[in-house]
């Protein structure tokens, strides 16, 4: 199969990880680099300098859950190219050998244009996603919590629905605290 990048890089991330695995072409032929790094800032520092040293110009990783996402902003506009990969796109890639660790794996599917990118947000979106998201988990955790609270008045045979419109209306909160002041 035809090499279409010359200069690629394949990161195999893991929790307390990441290996890298540097494929250059050279007058001599294919060079392979790897080594280990430490997911700390420390760590992906080193990273960046050894993926610089190397010279790549595309450099591709798996998606698998959120490990992916501080090596990505440590990486992002090293190079011309920072791919993020669906971890099952690149698992059915025809070929795959067990023998190859991931990172040399992705690094050669990558080289021969294999796999595509999957597409992230510039850190403006991302940010406005994370605190959309944020907003939506805290709403939906009072909301979880006003129902706990109804039913545990039920459960008390305190019917505060029966008279209150809702159970965290301002009077339903008086009532609970005991402050209402009834209308006789």
């Amino acid at each position: 199969m035809k090499q279409i990048r010359d200069r690629v890089a394949g990161l195999d991330i893991h929790r307390d990880t990441v290996v890298a695995c540097c494929r250059v072409s050279g007058p001599t032929g294919i060079e392979v680099i790897k080594e280990s790094f430490p997911t700390t800032r420390a760590g992906l520092v080193k990273l960046a300098s050894f993926l610089s040293e190397a010279g790549v110009t595309t450099i591709a990783m798996e998606a698998t859950g959120v490990y992916w996402k501080p090596v990505y902003y440590a990486l992002e506009g090293l190079t011309s190219e920072l791919w993020l990969c669906n971890a099952q796109h690149v698992k059915n890639v025809p070929g795959r050998k067990t023998d190859l660790s991931d990172a040399e794996w992705l690094a050669d599917v990558a080289s021969h244009g294999m796999v595509r990118p999957s597409m992230v947000p510039p850190p403006e979106i991302r940010t406005l996603r994370d605190l959309t998201r944020y907003r939506k988990s805290q709403v939906d955790t009072r909301s979880k919590e006003i129902q706990r609270l109804e039913k545990v008045l039920q459960d008390a045979d305190i019917k505060i629905t029966s008279v209150a419109s809702a159970v965290w209306s301002v009077s339903s909160r008086e009532i609970i605290k005991g402050t209402y002041r009834w209308n006789t």
